[in-house]
């Protein structure tokens, strides 16, 4: 038995399909939709949410198999990498069930964007479209975004902007311009959550000539980009209270419940001092730890942007 094959005798065909997904990164395109929504204000239309988030995780989903099955063939995820087990590198799937469960993952996107696009009209059909050819283009094609130091701008930008003001069109027709500021914390901690990633995938990225920011500038670097990007969100959130984006006539010109977010601050510091702190396999569960900041965040300021109204 190769080492490639051994985790196959430990890990049933249901559980690497689960670990290719990667659940604990799900809450990525979880939170743009929960931030759209609310910024939709009352006129939300909870059929277009619900297919909003159906929509979002499964290009997610389909990106990370796409990402699990093409950083294996590029040689970016090998024995020697210390994240979490990739299905294909490991041998637990082919890259032919890979691509076809890819495949599956964005026909189940296409099938609720047709609905969306009742919704929404023709931005949401390109809005969809766009997202799964760049889900497809950050490791895969002849010239892979991720590869080429743009995969931070590819999750600000689909996880942020795109995810949330997306979710405000289909739900209630327009995207408000509080949806807009919003969106740029969103996609911030959503980005902070791959730089976690970039920092502890280094050393294999930079042999496999995969040429992220931190391979380009160093772990400084990245170390310092993951805390001005926190920054950012909270910079974001606090804009929005006092009146970036529109602010609520009840409230005199401000969004003071917009400043809900704020509370998980002590929680970021503390994760920026760690991410600084650690390497290797030690970043693996301020991974996860982010992902479930931008949930906290982006539920709180869910919460704040419907108390407005």
């Amino acid at each position: 038995m190769t080492a490639a094959a051994a985790p196959t005798a430990r890990v049933g065909r249901a559980r690497a399909w689960v670990l290719a997904a990667r659940p604990a990164t799900l809450v990525v395109g979880l939170a743009p939709v929960l931030v759209g929504a609310a910024a939709a204000g009352p006129a939300a239309r909870p059929g277009p949410i619900a297919a909003a988030l159906a929509g979002a995780l499964a290009i997610q989903i389909g990106t990370n198999f796409a990402n699990d099955v093409f950083d294996a063939e590029k040689g970016a995820d090998t024995a020697a990498r210390v994240g979490p087990t990739r299905a294909v590198q490991s041998g637990l799937l082919s890259a032919r069930a890979m691509r076809a469960g890819m495949a599956l993952a964005f026909a189940a996107a296409t099938a609720v964007g047709v609905y969306l696009a009742f919704c929404g009209g023709p931005a949401v059909v390109a809005i969809g479209l766009a997202s799964i050819a760049a889900g497809i283009a950050y490791t895969g094609g002849p010239w892979p975004l991720g590869y080429h130091g743009l995969g931070d701008a590819f999750v600000f930008a689909f996880f942020g902007p795109v995810a949330v003001c997306g979710t405000a069109l289909v739900a209630s027709g327009a995207v408000p311009p509080a949806a807009a500021v919003a969106s740029a914390a969103v996609g911030a901690l959503a980005t902070a959550v791959l730089v976690v990633n970039n920092v502890r995938d280094a050393a294999t990225d930079a042999a496999a000539r995969k040429r992220t920011l931190v391979v380009r500038f160093g772990r400084r670097f990245g170390i310092a980009e993951y805390a001005g990007l926190l920054g950012l969100a909270y910079a974001a959130c606090t804009a929005l209270a006092f009146g970036v984006g529109g602010a609520a006539e009840s409230t005199g010109g401000t969004r003071r419940w917009a400043l809900l977010p704020l509370l998980t601050a002590p929680w970021a510091v503390a994760l920026a001092r760690r991410v600084a702190r650690v390497e290797g396999a030690a970043l693996n569960p301020l991974l996860g730890a982010t992902a479930r900041l931008l949930l906290a965040f982006a539920a709180l300021l869910a919460l704040g942007l419907r108390a407005e109204g």
